[in-house]
């Protein structure tokens, strides 16, 4: 099952805006367009979209400053991004990431693989037909459960609403309970990116997600000078 509502294309190129709204059209999908920075915050806010596809060069509000609003306002916060650039350097990608991106797909590239870009976005944020998950095929630690099947985690049985990385690095951390967990091992496991690589990325996502886990963020214990370890025991930070 998959996220609905529209697809916001963010792009000032009329062509590449065209090429994109026409092909997520063809496949079924309802779209809203905007050729600005301003504009697609404006579009987000008045029409929260099930997902967002958003070029980074943009007049004006450059897209990585766009992603960072989005991220923080409690509309549109959740929202999964898509960022689609021509910028192609590891460099570029972890900006993206460190940002909000959920996916980040080059320019040049091809319509169909980011429909099918899209699509993957949208099923791994999507909720299930059921209401909340019992505890069979759940993982829980203390008021914290998580059903990987269906995406949902749930802190005191109110759910938290994580975007699709923030889920993944959560699931990562929760797998390997009680082992350390180096910055640059979750790099390359959660964002595909060299574990040499000097950038923010995991430290960013890590207090989205411990302030969206709230009485649960315990779980989540920082080891100085090497990483993060995910305790079963709540652990309080000093």
């Amino acid at each position: 099952m998959e996220r609905k509502g529209p697809i916001l294309v963010v792009e000032d190129e009329d062509d590449i805006r065209n090429l994109v709204v026409h092909q997520l059209q063809r496949e079924g999908l309802t779209t809203l367009a905007a050729a600005t920075g301003l504009q697609a915050l404006e579009i987000a806010r008045r029409t929260p979209p099930a997902l967002i596809i958003l070029d980074l060069m943009l007049p004006g509000l450059p897209g990585t400053e766009v992603c960072r609003r989005l991220r923080a306002e409690p509309e549109t916060r959740d929202v999964p991004i898509i960022i689609l650039s021509a910028r192609g350097e590891e460099i570029d990608r972890v900006v993206g990431f460190e940002v909000g991106a959920d996916d980040y797909v080059t320019k040049p590239f091809s319509p169909r693989e980011l429909v099918l870009r899209v699509r993957a976005v949208l099923r791994r944020g999507a909720p299930p037909v059921a209401e909340a998950p019992g505890p069979a095929g759940a993982l829980e630690v203390g008021v914290l459960r998580v059903d990987e099947a269906a995406h949902r985690v749930f802190v005191k049985g109110e759910e938290a609403a994580l975007t699709a990385t923030e889920f993944k690095l959560l699931l990562t951390l929760m797998r390997r309970a009680g082992r350390v967990q180096s910055r640059a091992q979750l790099l390359q496991d959660v964002w595909d990116l060299p574990p040499d690589m000097y950038t923010r990325t995991v430290d960013t996502h890590m207090k989205r997600l411990r302030e969206k886990l709230g009485a649960a963020s315990g779980h989540i214990e920082t080891v100085r000078g090497v990483g993060y370890r995910f305790s079963r025991e709540p652990v309080e930070e000093t």
